[in-house]
């Protein structure tokens, strides 16, 4: 069964990190959009991804607007000094299994701990949600994300080389139990 609303963690956390205020903050009028535009634009100036890349971004975000379930899913939109630069989102795999979704983080924001406090936060929001399990897809290239997830106690479960965003890329999924 999943937890009241008030057992749920904050859904705005605020950090001082060397000086700088970073705020992990629920969506506005707007984000949605901006993750989906900034993680293809993103993609494809580190990557060389494609379009169709952007197409997955806002097919996930849409189904976390349209089948939101506030107990158990959660987004975050992550600002270094008032300024966005980047996203995690929690949702529904199953019953006892929460999935991590659009991670991403803005290049100027990086060496903050950004990364690792929206992770923090999804996890401890998991667990208070009442998940077991916590899962994530990601591709071998993305080696400062792998190391973030490995770093976190997740470790890989399967991986599949496809054809995907104009490249020949090797999926992965992590998983990790969640305390």
């Amino acid at each position: 069964m999943a937890p009241t609303g008030s057992s749920l963690p904050p859904a705005t956390l605020d950090f001082d990190v060397r000086g700088r205020h970073v705020r992990l903050r629920g969506p506005a009028p707007g984000d949605m959009g901006r993750v989906v535009g900034r993680h293809g634009a993103l993609y494809f100036e580190e990557y060389g991804w494609d379009w169709t890349f952007e197409a997955l971004v806002a097919q996930v975000a849409s189904e976390f607007v349209l089948k939101f379930k506030p107990e158990r899913e959660r987004c975050w939109i992550a600002e270094l000094d008032g300024v966005v630069v980047g996203s995690t989102f929690v949702v529904e795999k199953s019953a006892d299994i929460a999935k991590l979704r659009l991670v991403y983080l803005e290049p100027e924001a990086r060496g903050f701990r950004i990364s690792r406090l929206m992770l923090d936060a999804a996890m401890t929001f998991a667990v208070a949600a009442g998940y077991n399990r916590m899962m994530l897809w990601t591709n071998s290239n993305l080696t400062a994300a792998r190391a973030l997830y490995a770093g976190a106690g997740f470790t890989m479960t399967a991986e599949e080389p496809y054809r995907g965003f104009g490249h020949d890329l090797v999926g992965e999924t992590w998983e990790r139990a969640l305390p």
